[in-house]
């Protein structure tokens, strides 16, 4: 095995918040790098915000995260000028739109990373990418972290591709070919940015994990009432498929509501997709019942009202689906029509199912879709004005210069940028004191 090399700052993983760390520990004049299981780093990145990279939020309230008052701690009185700030210094310029979300001028994801890799350049940062963490120890109670590192034994051989994403493909297909051998690097800080899947992680380093579940992915559900000449109403979605509406859907537990969200609803087969139901992944239960309001706006009487009006301009309700043109997209009318058809009065029916249109939630579908995972690291076991890991009164962490950033902690927030945000935070605050904490002792354990 080679000789190791020794830095300040290692981050495992180089996603948002690894990269936010590396910038910061390097300008506190530490030796920093990182090590990236990817063919390079930052590749999350560009799936962010449909490929726009929805980077914060001009209002970072903490009451949009999972564990508010953990956020509030962290975040201290002005998270986003902090956040400002940190783009501004690596020269990216950034652009606010619809409910304060911000985005980098250009609303392309690739901005965003090609300016956190060239300001990890600038800086000396080591990206160590096609390499995976095996095994760490810590030579004495204060003394530098042995990390154990598997990577290809020579660089990975393989054709660049007509584009970037098929150069990527290429690369990581050569990296599962590639044979690997280990190295030892020594770090006397290292920082855990591994994102939602820190299992194996944590396990190495035995560390306390919470399992990790996909959270802001689409809801997996079916009509919560039978339909007039139809069998099967767990397929009455399917008559909806790839249709786009704005709804308010309220999430009811029990039969009491316990959360609300409004925006955008995509229909597919298998349930709802799009913002508000992705927000609403992260507070559902299966079992639970989703009801969308097609009109927000309107109260049930005024509804109720608008379609007796409707009866009279256009004549009475019809069961051949095209009575609704013209007041709902075709499928929503014919999906209401076969529901409504068999009432006594069906237009009383159909005011009520308008803003009461109930679905029964399965669960989360798509999870290999999901924004971010829900667990990792329990807050409990980590100095929030730090992010090292310390452990409780009751079961403490004994190893030292150990930190975590991001999505590695249990912490996840709604979508409009709140979970970058935490990312980069994180990884600022993490990078910082994990530069400051190897320079308390530079010389300890090298030995």
């Amino acid at each position: 095995m080679p000789a190791p090399s020794i830095y300040d700052v290692a981050i495992v993983g180089g996603g948002a918040s690894g990269l936010a760390a590396a910038i910061s520990a390097a300008r506190c004049g530490a030796t920093a790098c990182v090590i990236e299981r990817d063919v390079e780093a930052g590749l999350a990145l560009l799936a962010t915000g449909n490929g726009r990279c929805n980077i914060s939020n001009a209002s970072l309230d903490a009451r949009h995260y999972r564990h508010p008052e953990s956020a509030r701690s962290l975040f201290g009185s002005q998270p986003e000028q902090d956040i400002a700030d940190f783009f501004d210094s690596v020269g990216l310029f950034l652009a606010q739109e619809d409910e304060g979300r911000l985005y980098p001028v250009t609303r392309r994801a690739e901005s965003v990373r090609d300016a956190l890799l060239s300001s990890c350049k600038r800086l000396g940062v080591d990206i160590l990418s096609c390499t995976t963490l095996a095994h760490a120890t810590q030579k004495g109670r204060e003394g530098t972290w042995d990390l154990t590192l598997n990577a290809p034994e020579s660089p990975l051989s393989f054709k660049r591709g007509r584009d970037f994403k098929s150069h990527i493909r290429n690369a990581r297909k050569a990296l599962v070919e590639a044979r690997c051998a280990e190295r030892l690097l020594r770090a006397r800080s290292v920082v855990l940015a591994v994102g939602g899947r820190s299992h194996d992680t944590c396990k190495a380093l035995d560390i306390p994990h919470i399992e990790e579940e996909p959270v802001l992915c689409p809801i997996a559900c079916k009509l919560d009432i039978p339909l007039a000449h139809a069998s099967k109403k767990e397929c009455a979605l399917e008559r909806l498929d790839g249709l786009r509406v704005e709804a308010m859907l309220t999430l009811k537990r029990n039969g009491a509501a316990i959360a609300y969200e409004q925006g955008e609803v995509l229909f597919r087969p298998y349930g709802i997709s799009g913002i508000a139901a992705f927000n609403l992944s992260r507070r559902m239960k299966a079992g639970d019942v989703i009801e969308l309001d097609l009109f927000p706006d309107v109260n049930a009487s005024g509804l109720e009202s608008l379609l007796r009006h409707r009866e009279h301009a256009i004549g009475p309700f019809s069961p051949d689906g095209r009575w609704f043109d013209g007041m709902l997209v075709r499928p929503i009318g014919q999906l209401l029509t076969l529901i409504v058809a068999r009432s006594g009065d069906p237009l009383a029916a159909a005011a009520t199912l308008l803003h009461h249109l109930p679905l029964r939630v399965d669960g989360a579908a798509e999870p290999g879709q999901a924004h971010v995972h829900r667990g990792g690291i329990p807050l409990p076991f980590v100095d929030i004005s730090t992010l090292a890991l310390t452990g409780t009164d009751e079961e403490p962490i004994p190893a030292k210069g150990l930190f975590a950033c991001g999505e590695a902690l249990d912490m996840d927030a709604d979508c409009g940028g709140y979970n970058l945000a935490w990312a980069w935070l994180t990884g600022i605050r993490a990078g910082s004191c994990a530069a400051l904490c190897s320079r308390k002792d530079p010389h300890a354990g090298d030995n």
